[in-house]
């Protein structure tokens, strides 16, 4: 039996879209808790030329949703890139995983071996579905989710592994 197209992408990218929210409830109660501006944490970036940590979980729910609809044929949700605060961020979360949880396994199972074009920048890349998902689409959106995850520690949130993976077993 084989893996298929949807059994890589919306599991996946629910499972750390979880625990991105959840991390960003930990995030709102540590800003609370520290008496820190919010925004010391929203606005934060590992280094200055990198995306800051808002943009890093904006970009996390652009690469799952627009990934899931390009495979899928969904017309996903457009976002202005305007959200402010830790609960603008979790409704765009919830609203990524609304449209992960409406894809269907057939149409991007159908994709797979489907041209893919897509611009990146100036560039326009082109790839099968398979590649697009497994090649770009992925290690972006793990890079941007391990990137939001790194601001945060670095920045004091006492958050783990267990924190990025959820839903691990138990020690």
């Amino acid at each position: 039996m084989s893996i298929t197209m949807y059994e890589i992408a919306v599991p996946s990218f629910t499972k750390h879209l979880e625990a991105l929210d959840a991390i960003l409830d930990k995030a709102q109660a540590y800003t609370e808790a520290k008496k820190i501006d919010p925004d010391a944490l929203l606005m934060a970036r590992l280094y200055p030329d990198m995306y800051t940590f808002k943009k890093q979980v904006q970009s996390a729910c652009d690469f799952a949703k627009l990934s899931v609809g390009r495979l899928a044929g969904l017309t996903p949700p457009v976002h202005d890139d305007s959200e402010k605060t830790f609960a603008d961020l979790k409704k765009r979360i919830a609203e990524t995983l609304a449209v992960l949880a409406s894809a269907k396994a057939e149409p991007m199972e159908a994709a797979a071996d489907r041209e893919v074009k897509i611009k990146a920048g100036p560039r326009e890349l082109t790839f099968t579905g398979r590649e697009y998902l497994l090649h770009f689409a992925l290690p972006n959106f793990y890079f941007h989710c391990a990137t939001a995850y790194g601001i945060l520690r670095h920045n004091g949130l006492e958050i783990g592994k267990r924190d990025f993976m959820r839903r691990m077993p138990p020690a």
